[in-house]
């Protein structure tokens, strides 16, 4: 049976079929699909038509396509949240029924950059606090943090090692963030990062920039965070105005 049943574009209606079958668990997470000439006459279309079809789902991160292997079905991602929702990382593992863990990987302090003066309306006087992170989920690496905070804002007490830095700077530091502006941009292959996170080589990363604030607008933390693209998925809620 083919899927000429609607007058759409054959390529959307591929991947409405692929997309079904793939939820039915006809074809499952991590398994490999037909080759394109089997899939092409299974659905009664051309390989041409085929192509673009997989060539949107991969860009919706539903499959992969390995080079000389094939191309197989992506596991769902395992967290997921709202873009417009300031949730901490530790928070979406445990919404998630997972453990949050750290691997705490350096604490450093440095002079401001161009760009942190302009971020933090700082001086060139000034000291920054850069820590870098590796959070997991039941001991699995999943995102690769950075974070940069105003020296003399950062607690002495803060033990970024165990929890969220932004329950840590509220209640160490009395520092609470209301707000953030958050950028989103994908990125490939990162030749330090990906193998830290244990990422496949077609595996694609997720990377969140974002400036926190507190309640009177004052610049308080920017973080620069590597999700995995297969372990996360962020969505906006957009109303009409």
């Amino acid at each position: 049976m083919t899927i000429r049943t609607d007058t759409r574009h054959l390529y959307l209606q591929v991947i409405d079929r692929l997309k079904q079958d793939i939820e039915a668990g006809k074809y499952k997470e991590k398994e490999k699909l037909p080759s394109e000439f089997d899939l092409s006459k299974q659905l009664g279309v051309s390989r041409a038509t085929l192509r673009e079809a997989l060539r949107i789902l991969e860009e919706e991160n539903i499959i992969v396509r390995r080079h000389g292997v094939g191309t197989f079905v992506n596991a769902k991602p395992l967290f997921t949240s709202g873009i417009e929702q300031l949730n901490s990382v530790t928070n979406m593992i445990k919404q998630a029924g997972m453990t949050p863990g750290t691997i705490f990987l350096s604490s450093t302090t440095q002079g401001p950059t161009e760009e942190d003066v302009r971020r933090f309306t700082c001086e060139e006087e000034d000291e920054m606090v850069v820590i870098e992170r590796v959070r997991t989920a039941n001991g699995e690496p999943i995102v690769y943090c950075i974070d940069k905070i105003p020296s003399h804002i950062i607690p002495e007490k803060l033990t970024h090692e165990n929890e969220s830095l932004l329950v840590g700077l509220d209640k160490e530091g009395d520092v609470s963030i209301s707000y953030a502006v958050a950028q989103i941009e994908p990125m490939g292959f990162h030749e330090k990062i990906s193998p830290i996170l244990h990422c496949e080589p077609e595996t694609a990363l997720l990377i969140l920039k974002q400036m926190h604030y507190d309640e009177k607008d004052q610049p308080i933390l920017y973080s620069v965070n590597y999700f995995r693209a297969d372990k996360f998925s962020f969505h906006v809620l957009r109303k009409r105005i």
